[in-house]
């Protein structure tokens, strides 16, 4: 099953383009819910979650609506010694119980920094990474081309992770985009084109602001098909989230792939604060 969604939905410049003009911050994921089926939270990098967060969320959201979650920043772009490590791990894990508990948890998502590169400490962490989550759907991005070896793949295999497609801009450096799955999970994260601000920019969102054409996402259609019929599932999402444009994108997606996909289901009544989503990825 194909399972399309956008990185992040709480971004005030979504009003007008997404959501209605006028709607609450506490009501965009109800909303959210209603158009799209799974949902990628990055606010979890920059905060360490809670329980009581992600609670709150879960009661906003259908039934059958799944969120993947970012892990914090603790756990992949400020690695600390193995003791405080384990206890980042801990603290996040308690964060996801809601989530587990009532099956609207996806996958949890690894992305790691471009200055994260291959060696013997970085491939025995991938497989910390498991032991530390034996029972969870994990996924691992790459942001350096380094990673781009046979190796690399086979230790995600080894260890069940999921690989993390991506779609940005062709330079030197960037892992390319392919077609690959390494777990029963596939994925794939769109990121934009925009090859002029990729590195060099004054605001992160600029790196991320690009509208796909159809004919762009029709290039992936049959990747993304392939990659579902060797998966049990395959979330595909958009981090071109500046102006809606990754919204934008993904309805676009979900009407390329058809009824391949999981469509979004009414929204179940529901309390609580959300909490604040701090937008596309580092």
């Amino acid at each position: 099953m194909i399972v399309i969604g956008t990185s992040g939905f709480s971004y005030a410049d979504w009003r007008g383009s997404f959501y209605p003009e006028g709607l609450g911050e506490h009501d965009m994921l109800a909303f959210y819910a209603t158009r799209f089926p799974a949902v990628e939270l990055n606010f979890s990098y920059y905060r360490m979650p809670t329980a009581r967060t992600l609670g709150a969320m879960a009661a906003k959201t259908p039934e059958d609506f799944e969120f993947v979650i970012k892990a914090h920043r603790s756990m992949t772009h400020e690695l600390g010694p193995g003791p405080q490590r384990q206890a980042a791990f801990q603290e996040f894990r308690e964060a996801l119980r809601p989530l587990e508990g009532v099956g609207k948890l996806g996958a949890v998502l690894f992305q790691f920094p471009w200055r994260h590169r291959p060696g013997p400490g970085a491939l025995a962490y991938l497989g910390e990474i498991r032991e530390l989550y034996p029972d969870l759907p994990l996924v691992v991005e790459f942001r350096n081309s380094e990673w781009d070896r046979p190796e690399t793949y086979e230790v995600l295999r080894q260890a069940g992770l999921g690989y993390c497609c991506v779609d940005e801009p062709r330079l030197k450096g960037l892992m390319p985009r392919q077609n690959l799955a390494t777990s029963t999970v596939g994925y794939v994260r769109f990121h934009g084109r925009n090859a002029a601000k990729w590195w060099n920019h004054k605001e992160a969102w600029e790196r991320y602001d690009y509208l796909y054409s159809a004919e762009e996402l029709r290039e992936w259609e049959p990747a993304i098909a392939e990659m579902d019929a060797r998966t049990d599932v395959t979330y595909v999402f958009f981090n071109n989230c500046h102006a809606g444009q990754a919204a934008r994108n993904a309805q676009m997606m979900l009407d390329l792939v058809g009824p391949r996909a999981r469509s979004s289901s009414p929204p179940r009544s529901g309390g609580g604060s959300d909490g604040e989503d701090a937008g596309s990825g580092p």
